[in-house]
């Protein structure tokens, strides 16, 4: 039977902290946002559609809006927080692969690991003359901008700000935990059946619901390793070769370096994974139900890496590179860097490398442009 999501701010899940009446009044806009939206599209969107209005509706998303969203007082973690090692190890690959190369970061989430790679090239006479950060989120911006002129203040003339990916770029783009955050379209196999799976409202409250799927969805989901077409409900990101040929247009030369969780396509989509991987994290609770808490909580999927680099191929990148993020840490000199490591960075190197913590499940894979 498919998945029931069905949204209420009057439900929160069991242990699951209930939001101000601030935040819920903010949630409760955005909602009524989205549901107009339902009903002016005949009471029926793409889950896509839902994930983009609930992620970067303007002034209201959850990465548009002004809630601290990383750290303590957000909702959850990444690995530049975690440890500067992972973003030193990220910094001698960088000055390893092109040595003094500009750096274009994607989504600088707090701006810590923009701050760790500068430090680090500096140390090591590499530092860019231009570090880039395309932010999307505004109020991110800002965090950044005032987070790095305090902590590095001499080094902050190198860093820019931009609205839109540059034209000819030449340097090394680095995308970490970008790709989770794309919205990712439903579709659910019934009785060996297609449906896509989109969002729709009944008594004021969004549902998921099928409906049979048009033939150029039918043609992407069709190449997926699908076995078990009985009742099995997954993602799929659309707009991936899209993203994909943006960036190659932009990038004239160089390497992109994505660092995030997810499988090959075979593991992703295994029989038994039959209600995908969708995940929702709030106030660092993790739970599976998109539906609640609209513009307060984060919305993932993992990352099919099997069709990242079949996207970067067509869009003319070779792949350079493809391994888990604690193989990379340590061909990247993690142990070197934490040659007499105390017990909070043993932690952390554990939290990284460890096949229970991060360094299984998350991976990096490499592309390559005009360069041997």
């Amino acid at each position: 039977m498919l998945k029931l999501w069905v949204s209420s701010l009057n439900a929160p899940l069991i242990n699951l902290p209930i939001p101000s009446a601030e935040a819920g009044a903010h949630s409760a806009q955005l909602t009524q946002t989205i549901i107009e939206r339902i009903q002016q599209n005949n009471n029926w969107i793409s889950f896509a559609d839902y994930m983009q209005m609930a992620l970067y509706e303007p002034g209201l998303g959850y990465y548009t809006a002004g809630a601290h969203k990383l750290g303590r007082e957000g909702d959850f973690v990444t690995a530049p927080m975690i440890s500067k090692l992972f973003s030193q190890c990220l910094a001698h690959f960088c000055m390893n692969h092109l040595p003094h190369a500009n750096i274009l970061e994607l989504g600088a989430g707090t701006g810590v690991m923009a701050k760790d790679i500068l430090l680090f090239l500096e140390e090591n006479n590499g530092v860019p003359e231009h570090y880039f950060i395309l932010e999307v989120s505004a109020d991110l911006r800002q965090r950044q901008q005032f987070f790095l002129k305090q902590v590095i203040p001499h080094l902050y003339s190198k860093i820019q700000w931009l609205d839109t990916l540059p034209e000819n770029f030449v340097g090394i783009i680095l995308a970490n935990e970008v790709l989770d955050a794309m919205p990712v379209h439903l579709f659910h196999y019934n009785n060996n059946e297609l449906f896509e799976a989109g969002v729709s409202v009944e008594q004021q409250h969004f549902i998921l619901k099928d409906k049979h799927a048009d033939t150029a969805f039918k043609e992407q989901v069709d190449i997926l390793p699908i076995e078990n077409k009985t009742d099995y409900l997954s993602e799929i990101n659309i707009n991936l070769n899209g993203f994909l040929n943006g960036l190659s247009n932009a990038l004239q030369q160089g390497l992109i370096v994505f660092i995030d969780y997810g499988f090959d396509d075979n593991t992703y989509y295994h029989p038994h994974r039959t209600e995908g991987t969708l995940m929702c994290h709030y106030r660092h609770h993790s739970h599976t139900d998109p539906f609640l808490y609209p513009g307060l909580q984060d919305i993932t999927a993992h990352v099919d890496f099997t069709a990242l680099a079949k996207a970067g191929i067509a869009a003319g990148f070779e792949v350079e590179y493809f391994a888990n993020q604690a193989r990379f840490l340590l061909e990247n000199g993690l142990i070197e860097l934490a040659h007499t490591p105390d017990m909070a960075m043993s932690q952390q190197i554990n939290t990284l490398t460890s096949p229970a913590e991060m360094g299984e499940l998350f991976k990096v894979m490499v592309f390559r442009k005009n360069i041997s």
